[in-house]
């Protein structure tokens, strides 16, 4: 009798674990049983916090985050990289593309234009010893290559041409009218066989297999030209990008030698080396000949200016600024725009 006492009581004051006991374990789904048993004690749901919508027409977060690293310079200069590739024939940068508005050289190179100036200063329009050439110009670079050939010998081998031009503008002596002193031509073939190698702590992404010819375009007694073949090493780390070119210039009958001592002032390579630190570039360009003690160093550094525009300053010392000067020492600095660095 006490025990049907006590279980009539317990029913009075604990209606709600004794009664939906039943009703709850019946049913099947976890989570609506979990919260039967919830409701039945008189436990409130703890609310969730919503997820935030996508925005329109944003796509749909992945179930993994994607891990792999942005594209390099490197890697999408060559499209090494996936997501890297354009189609055949699509224009890149090559080198630098750039304006300096205003070059100043502490050395004007006279001796191509001697005999044009012994003419001038016998009828008289210069003064003897003077040289028609102002020491301050502009200058300007325009580089692009574009993919003739993919997977070549295999998947890891593309072709690919390239132009260069490198002029030079007296547009400050009115003089003579301000004349265009020098162009320089540059057309290129390169093999790009991919590397992605770890050498002594950089990724050796690129080696370039390439066959220049460089050019003014000019006649006797003022035409340079000499034609090359390469092997460009490129690394880089980071923010970090080296490439290490040695040439080897293809002879040339004597009497079409136009300048036969060329290589022993621009030397048998060249290093570039560039920094990127946040929105500025720093770059190193060096060349020496290792037998004739003749070389020269250029400094580059870009920064943000207005947009996608950037400013450049550039200085230069030694032999070899172009194909006229290319044995006569200098030392030059200029201020302009860059619109595409090296890489």
């Amino acid at each position: 009798m006490t025990k049907i006492a006590a279980a009539l009581v317990l029913t009075v004051a604990l209606p709600g674990f004794a009664a939906p006991a039943a009703p709850c374990a019946a049913i099947d789904d976890d989570t609506a049983r979990l919260r039967c048993y919830d409701e039945a004690a008189g436990r409130k749901p703890v609310a969730k916090p919503a997820a935030s919508a996508p925005a329109p027409g944003a796509p749909p977060a992945p179930l993994i985050a994607d891990a792999t690293p942005s594209a390099s310079d490197l890697g999408s200069r060559w499209e090494l990289d996936a997501g890297t590739k354009a189609p055949l024939f699509t224009f890149r940068p090559h080198k630098q593309n750039y304006l300096l508005a205003i070059t100043h050289t502490d050395s004007v190179n006279k001796a191509p234009y001697q005999s044009t100036l012994d003419a001038l200063a016998g009828a008289g329009l210069v003064a003897p010893g003077s040289a028609p050439i102002d020491p301050t110009e502009s200058a300007f670079q325009l580089s692009f290559k574009t993919k003739l050939w993919e997977g070549l010998i295999s998947d890891r081998a593309d072709l690919w041409a390239g132009y260069t031009q490198r002029s030079f503008w007296q547009v400050f002596n009115g003089d003579v009218s301000a004349p265009f002193r020098d162009t320089n031509y540059e057309p290129e073939a390169i093999l790009a066989l991919r590397t992605d190698m770890d050498v002594l702590g950089l990724k050796w992404r690129v080696l370039n297999l390439g066959l220049v010819h460089q050019s003014n375009g000019r006649a006797e007694p003022i035409s340079r030209s000499w034609n090359r073949i390469y092997a460009e090493f490129a690394f880089e780390r980071g923010p970090f990008t080296l490439a290490i070119r040695p040439w080897y210039r293809l002879k040339e009958d004597a009497a079409d030698d136009d300048n036969p001592d060329i290589t022993k002032y621009m030397g048998r390579g060249d290093l570039v080396a560039t920094w990127k630190a946040g929105r500025h570039q720093f770059g190193l360009l060096a060349r020496h000949n290792l037998s004739s003690g003749y070389g020269a160093a250029q400094l580059d550094w870009s920064f943000p200016l207005i947009g996608a525009l950037r400013g450049y300053a550039q200085v230069f010392t030694g032999y070899g600024y172009n194909m006229l000067d290319y044995n006569h020492r200098q030392t030059l600095g200029g201020i302009g725009v860059l619109l595409t660095d090296r890489f």
